[in-house]
């Protein structure tokens, strides 16, 4: 899903700072919203245009209210949303494209943060994606290894039958990567480039954690 045109994008947006959790254009990203300056981020944004910013802070260690944070993001669009008894928000974000932070607004009475962002070094976001192809053959055994020793479990049905965009968006959304190595994927200029960090980082992974470096999982 994505705006149809680049010149209805807001030159504001709403951030949600969040170590270690990125969204990428066309990706869906679920969330349980329950601290109040993000239940009003919400309500706020579902009143209006339904955005929401994705950025991770530069130091994840970083308790405080307003983290320093990563200057790219990638906005979405609430695409699911729900109220729990307890007034808490179940939404899905549903990402358009990322987004460059210029500088952030005063807090005003607001709880939460707002930044004046510039899309136009993404832009290509909004376009269908170009062709590429992931070496399936060499992945698959290398993310199985992967996860493996990560203790996760994955559908491997829905892996293989997964488009090459589907999956390359997926894979860098939910593998457990360090939250400087989420950023990078976030920054790489298209897909082909991710596709090739992505496989870069579970070789580094599965040659720390002692299992090879052959990314066909061979030892």
């Amino acid at each position: 899903m994505a705006l149809a045109n680049f010149d209805t994008l807001p030159g504001v947006i709403p951030v949600f700072p969040l170590a270690g959790v990125m969204l990428l254009p066309r990706g869906r990203l679920p969330l349980h919203i329950f601290e109040q300056r993000y239940l009003q981020m919400t309500e706020d944004a579902m009143s209006a245009d339904r955005l929401i910013g994705m950025v991770q802070p530069t130091d994840p260690a970083d308790a405080g209210e307003r983290p320093e944070i990563y200057q790219t993001g990638c906005v979405g669009r609430i695409t699911s949303f729900a109220e729990t008894d307890d007034n808490r928000h179940n939404i899905v974000l549903t990402g358009i494209a990322r987004f460059q932070v210029q500088r952030e607004l005063p807090p005003d009475a607001l709880l939460y943060r707002r930044v004046s962002v510039d899309f136009t070094p993404f832009k290509q976001d909004l376009d269908a994606p170009a062709a590429f192809q992931l070496d399936r053959d060499k992945l698959v055994p290398a993310l199985k290894d992967f996860f493996a020793h990560k203790g996760l479990d994955a559908n491997w049905d829905v892996v293989e039958k997964s488009e090459d965009d589907e999956l390359l968006i997926g894979l860098s959304m939910v593998c457990p990567f360090s939250p400087s190595e989420k950023q990078a994927l976030m920054q790489c200029e298209n897909s082909a480039e991710r596709a090739d960090m992505l496989s870069a980082l579970i070789e580094m992974a599965r040659y720390e954690m002692g299992v090879g470096m052959n990314l066909g999982g061979q030892q």
